[in-house]
């Protein structure tokens, strides 16, 4: 006579899964941490003390504002010149 031999699956299932999800994670952080190095080395760093910024900035005449209207020195209303 045959012997019968019945397979039961074992109480937890979810080991694979469990597996899957440690491997997307582990997964996940490399592709952040080359991100975030990707970019620190794709940006070029600040130079050092041998740079040299010039500004000019214009004069307004002493009087503390700008234009309101009136002449222009040429002696023509300011505003629109009708260009």
């Amino acid at each position: 006579m045959a012997d019968t031999i019945v397979n039961t699956p074992g109480a937890n299932r979810d080991e694979g899964s469990a597996l899957g999800w440690v491997v997307v994670l582990i997964v996940l952080l490399a592709v952040i941490v080359a991100a975030v190095l990707w970019y620190r080395n794709a940006t070029p760093a600040p130079s050092g003390s041998t740079s040299n910024i010039n500004v000019t900035i214009p004069n307004t005449g002493g009087d503390g504002g700008g234009s309101s209207g009136g002449t222009s020195p040429g002696g023509s209303p300011g505003g629109s010149t009708g260009y």
